[in-house]
């Protein structure tokens, strides 16, 4: 006869359930300290001490009002900019926009053609004739799109300078 040995398992401890916060009372409340009075002593001022303290002021409302016309001045600039630099980006988008059906036009052009060929040499002909058109086409297209690009970027940086300029000039006056 066999013996089983018989395992009794210990109960496990049961975790203490955590306490809930409840929406009256937060689960961690800060230390309520109070700021300590001061009492300030009365002293007179001497009128010299007052005089320079009011003329700081003033000094000071008027820096203020400088500033604050410069930076308005120069908000002012960057939106007339940024419309500027939109209207010159669509431009240059459009030009892009002809540059590419120009070409694409060529192309199918040259395509009609050669289906039409007769010969090889013929489709080296007019494949060398439309190289040829190409390129200097290119070159005129890349031409007007450079001086496009130059005319936004020269439209927007020039106001943009004399804008800044006068605006931090009045500024510092």
């Amino acid at each position: 006869m066999t013996v089983m040995a018989e395992t009794s398992a210990a109960p496990t401890p049961k975790a203490k359930p955590k306490p809930v916060a409840s929406a009256a009372a937060p689960a961690f409340e800060m230390p309520k300290f109070e700021m300590p009075k001061f009492e300030v002593p009365k002293i007179e001022m001497p009128p010299a001490f007052r005089e320079i303290a009011e003329k700081s002021i003033a000094q000071a409302k008027e820096n203020y009002e400088k500033v604050k016309s410069a930076a308005e001045q120069a908000t002012d600039v960057l939106e007339d900019t940024y419309s500027t630099a939109s209207k010159g980006c669509t431009g240059y988008g459009l030009k892009l926009i002809e540059t590419a059906r120009a070409n694409s036009n060529a192309a199918f052009d040259l395509y009609g053609e050669l289906m039409g060929a007769k010969s090889y040499a013929e489709v080296v002909e007019l494949t060398t004739s439309f190289m040829r058109t190409q390129f200097e086409t290119m070159t005129a297209q890349a031409k007007e799109l450079s001086e496009e690009a130059q005319k936004v970027a020269t439209d927007c940086a020039e106001p943009m300078k004399e804008g800044f300029s006068s605006a931090f000039t009045k500024a510092a006056a």
